[in-house]
C-alpha cells in the first residue's frame, strides 16, 4: 500500500506479510535498498542499520520489536523498515497500536516534511500506547504497595518479582528506539533535533524512562522491605527457638538425671518426690525465665503480631 503526503513531496510504501512480491517490484525501483529486505526478512529481533556512504542520501534500516507479551517470550511483533528522506518503507507492520487513530497518524503525516519526520510519526504512535500501558501499571504497583503492608508473605513476593520483570520488558522495548533516535541525529545532523515529530519522539521516550525508571525504584525499595522485613521475623523466629530451648533445658536436665538406672537412688524412695522433683523443674523453670526477662533477651517474641503492621 502507497500513501503520498505534504502534496506528494515524499511517500510511505506499507506492505504486510503476503505481499512479497509487490515488496521486490518495488526494491527494484530503488536499487541502493535492494538489499535491505534480504538482510531483515527472517530476522526476529531488534536490529539497526546506517548508510552514510553518501552525503545527503543517508538512509536508516532494520528491524523493531514493538510489542512484547509479558508473560509470552515467543508472543511479540517485529517489522522491518527502510527510512530516507524521500519515503519509508514497513513491512509486517501491524497497525492494531491500542488507542492509535490510522486517520489521525495520517493527518500527522501529512504536515511531517519528508520521510524521516513521518517515521517518527509512527514511532510517537507506538511509544504513546507504550505510555498508556505503563499508566495502568502504575495503578497495579499502587494496589501491591498497599498489599505488602495488609499481609507480606511469599506470594506476595512473587508478585513483586513479576511486576519488576514487567519493567524489565517496558525498557528492553524503549532501548531500540532511543537507539532509533540517536542514529536519526547521526545521520541527519542537527537538523532533525529542530523536526516536531522527533522532538515529540524524544519527549515521549524520555517521560518513559523517567516513569520506568521511578517505578523501578519502587518497586527495588520494596524488595528491600521484604527483605528487611523476612531477616527480622527469621530472627525472631531463631530467638523464639533458643528461649524455648533454654526454658525447656530444666525440664531436660531433670528428666535425664531421673530417668538414669542406677541401682541406688535415695529419690525412688520418698514418700513425695514426685511431688517434690516437680516442683524443683517448675522453680528452675520460672528462675530461668525471670532471669531471662531481666536482661531482656525475651524481646517480643511473647507478643501477637498486630494488623497492619510489619514488625510489631
Amino acid at each position: 500500500m502507497q500513501y503520498t503526503f505534504n502534496q506528494d513531496q515524499w511517500a510511505w510504501y506499507d506492505f504486510k506479510e503476503g505481499q512479497e512480491v509487490e515488496l521486490k517490484g518495488l526494491l527494484e525501483k530503488f536499487p541502493a535498498c535492494h538489499s535491505w529486505y534480504e538482510d531483515v526478512k527472517e530476522n526476529k529481533s531488534n536490529f539497526l542499520e546506517l548508510n552514510t556512504q553518501t552525503r545527503g542520501k543517508e538512509y536508516i534500516w532494520g528491524s523493531l520489536v514493538y510489542q512484547q507479551d509479558i508473560d509470552k517470550k515467543e508472543d511479540k511483533k517485529v517489522f522491518h523498515f527502510y527510512i530516507s528522506k524521500e519515503f519509508f518503507i514497513t513491512f509486517n507492520f501491524d497497525f492494531n497500536i491500542p488507542e492509535s487513530d490510522k486517520a489521525g497518524v495520517h493527518g500527522q503525516m501529512e504536515q511531517a516534511e519528508d520521510g524521516v519526520e513521518g517515521f517518527f510519526v509512527l514511532l510517537g504512535e507506538i511509544l504513546l500506547s507504550y505510555l498508556n500501558r505503563i499508566d495502568g501499571y502504575e495503578e497495579n504497583l499502587h494496589e501491591l504497595l498497599w498489599k505488602m503492608k495488609e499481609r507480606n508473605n511469599l506470594q506476595l513476593l512473587e508478585k513483586v518479582y513479576e511486576n519488576r520483570h514487567e519493567l524489565l520488558v517496558w525498557k528492553n522495548l524503549l532501548i531500540p528506539i532511543t537507539e532509533l533516535k540517536f542514529i536519526a541525529r547521526e545521520a541527519y545532523g542537527e537538523e532533525i533535533r529542530k523536526k516536531p515529530e522527533y522532538s515529540r519522539v524524544d519527549t515521549r521516550v524520555n517521560r518513559a524512562r523517567m516513569l520506568i525508571e521511578e517505578y523501578q525504584q519502587e518497586i527495588d525499595t520494596m524488595i528491600r522491605l521484604e527483605e528487611v522485613v523476612s531477616t527480622h521475623r527469621g530472627n525472631e523466629i531463631m530467638k523464639t527457638l533458643t528461649v524455648m530451648t533454654v526454658l525447656f533445658t530444666p525440664v531436660m536436665a531433670w528428666g535425664a538425671l531421673w530417668g538414669m538406672n542406677f541401682k541406688i537412688m535415695p529419690e525412688l524412695e520418698w514418700q513425695l518426690g514426685y511431688l517434690f522433683a516437680g516442683i524443683l523443674i517448675l522453680v528452675s523453670t520460672l528462675g530461668l525465665y525471670l532471669y531471662l526477662r531481666k536482661k531482656g533477651w525475651m524481646g517480643d517474641i511473647l507478643k501477637g503480631k498486630k494488623k497492619d503492621s510489619f514488625f510489631e
